[in-house]
This record gives C-alpha cells, sequence and structure tokens, in this order.
C-alpha cells in the first residue's frame, strides 16, 4: 500500500488526505495541534477545518513530523506558503530519502519572489524530478463532499506525475497530468490576487460585466507572465489556468473572493483579517506576483490595483477609476 504524509491539517491538506486515502493510500496528516490529532483519531473528524465531514479509516494524524514524514513514498506540503521555508527546513532530515515532496500551496514567496516548488527544492536540496505540484479548480469543502473535480499533476519528471496521479485517482477526482511545473504554479498563484480583484467588484456592487472583464484580463496578465517564465501558453487555457480561475473567481466558497468581497464593502484589511480564519493567499501573494512581473518586464494592470487596494489603502472607487482610465489599445491576451 502506498504511503503518503500530509504536513498541515487545514481544511486543502485535510480534503486530499481524504482523496489520497479514497484511492487507496494509507496517510498520515501532520498538525501542531495535539487536540487537533486527537479528533481525527478518535472521532475521524477535522472540527475546526471541515466540521461535519467523516474522515475514511485510512487517515491518521500526529503531532511526530517524524512518525508521519517515516516511509512516506509522497510528502504533501499543505502549509500557508510563507510558511513553507521556515517549515520545510525542519521537516528536511526527517524525510525518506526517496520520497517525492507534493506541493498543494498557490502562492510565491515575498522577498525572493519563488515559486513554491522552487523554495521546495533549494530548501529540501532535491532535483527537479522529486517535486511535484497539484492545481486546478479544487475547493476544499467540494471535494470533502466528494463532489465531482479535475485537477492537475504537474511534474518535470512525466513518470512522477504519473505515480502521482495513480495515487490520487478516485471516483470523484480525476488528476490530469502536465510537464509544465511554471504554468500550473503561475495560474494558481496569480488566479488568487484576480480573485481579490473580483471580489473587490462584488462588494463595490458591481455588475457582471465587470466581474467577467477582470476574470479574463487577469488570464491575460496570467498568460503574459507566464509566457515571460518559459510556460507553455496552453496551460493557462486549461484547469490549472481558467479552471481554476473560474472556480476561485466565481464561488462564496473561495477565501480570496471573501476578502476581496469584504475590503470592497468598505473593511480596512486589518478588519478582513480579523474576519478571516484561514490564509487568503493573494493577500500577501499579490506584492511577490507584482515583483515578479516586474522582473521580467510584463505589465500587470490588475494586480498592480489589488496591491494599491490591498496594501497601499487605495480606496477601492479610485483604484477603479484609475484602472478605467488607462490608455486604450488593441485586445492582446
Amino acid at each position: 500500500m502506498t504511503k503518503a504524509a500530509v504536513f498541515g491539517t487545514g481544511s486543502w491538506g485535510t480534503a486530499f488526505a481524504m482523496v489520497l486515502a479514497d484511492a487507496g493510500c494509507e496517510v498520515t496528516l501532520w498538525g501542531r495541534r495535539p487536540e487537533l490529532a486527537e479528533a481525527v483519531n478518535t472521532r475521524r473528524v477535522n472540527p475546526d477545518y471541515l466540521p461535519g465531514t467523516e474522515l475514511p479509516a485510512g487517515v491518521t494524524a500526529t503531532t511526530d513530523a517524524a512518525e508521519a514524514a517515516r516511509g512516506a513514498e509522497f510528502t504533501v506540503l499543505a502549509v500557508p506558503s510563507q510558511t513553507l521555508r521556515g517549515n520545510l527546513a525542519a521537516w528536511t532530515p526527517l524525510l525518506h530519502p526517496e520520497t517525492v515532496l507534493v506541493s498543494l500551496m498557490k502562492g510565491v514567496e515575498l522577498g525572493t519572489a519563488k515559486r513554491m516548488s522552487e523554495v521546495v527544492e533549494e530548501v529540501a536540496g532535491v532535483e527537479a524530478s522529486r517535486v511535484a505540484v497539484l492545481t486546478g479548480p479544487n475547493l476544499a469543502r467540494e471535494i470533502a463532499e466528494r463532489q465531482p473535480a479535475a485537477s492537475v499533476v504537474a511534474c518535470a519528471d512525466e513518470r512522477v506525475a504519473l505515480r502521482l496521479q495513480a495515487a490520487c485517482h478516485t471516483p470523484y477526482f480525476r488528476p490530469y497530468t502536465n510537464t509544465d511545473v511554471v504554468g500550473c504554479e503561475l495560474g494558481g498563484a496569480v488566479k488568487n490576487v484576480i480573485a481579490l480583484a473580483v471580489g473587490i467588484a462584488d462588494g463595490m456592487g458591481l455588475g457582471d460585466n465587470a466581474k467577467a472583464s477582470l476574470i479574463t484580463r487577469g488570464l491575460a496578465e496570467t498568460a503574459r507572465l507566464g509566457s515571460a517564465m518559459g510556460a507553455d501558453a496552453r496551460t493557462f487555457a486549461g484547469l490549472a489556468g481558467m479552471g481554476d480561475l473560474v472556480a476561485t473567481c466565481s464561488s462564496p466558497l473561495s477565501r480570496n473572493h471573501t476578502f476581496g468581497t469584504n475590503l470592497g464593502r468598505g473593511m480596512t484589511l486589518q478588519e478582513t483579517i480579523a474576519v478571516t480564519r484561514q490564509t487568503a493567499e493573494g493577500v500577501k501573494s499579490c506584492e511577490s506576483v507584482r515583483e515578479l512581473a516586474r522582473r521580467h518586464g510584463v505589465e500587470m494592470p490588475i494586480t498592480e490595483t489589488v496591491v494599491g487596494i490591498v496594501h497601499d489603502g487605495k480606496p477601492p472607487l479610485v483604484a477603479l477609476k484609475e484602472l478605467m482610465s488607462r490608455s486604450a489599445k488593441a485586445e492582446r491576451v
């Protein structure tokens, strides 16, 4: 039986642990809090992040990172992207020497502007062939309810992607393989920024035309950045690009959309953070995505606008007027 470790007991880490168990893997969840591990092991629930969902028998939990990592063929990383570097540095000595490191994180590191797979390779000292990314329109609550969903497993080594595909393929969860790690990661990271923008538009009471425009032009921004970074343009038309963008920008289950909606309604950044229980990755990643764009000479006006609202305190109405008054030009995607 394939053994997998999932580091992170949030909603997505727990939901993916369920997927792995339903696919026949033996899964150990790692988390910091003993009471949560006990709830998983004795009551088969994660009451904080997936209340009301019964976890499969193949999922157990521990607070001992060495115990979780022992013998794991796949080590899944499901922590907030800005905490990855510190956490992984502590976990690396415990990892099975041939484990495949799987990133569920959709962010870009502040300061370095590195994608999550790049951080994993650097900190764990592994080759790209041992790092995989799972991404796509994967809202955790729906997957925990075993509603149909598709995803992408990306790795530079297609054989590794195929192994991971087999390890997480269930009747309700359909993974596709891809070798374009850059494109898949950018799609997952930038869509959070665009979802903030769409949420802000919702909070301001703007209509569907405005939101559709943000989604479409947001995808164009993502594809421009991807092209500059060597990604395959076809990736952005697939699950890791358009698919993830549509789900995150349109669902009330999306943390980033909800965060943006509160900002659009007039709440301050600190007020919005106070009422948000889980990490909205786009809040921090919008700055690192903007940094990536500037390094590559790519124009990303929606991303710039989101940074202005979220971190510079620019009123959404002022930001909207500035965005709409930009010089007219031909549409190029």
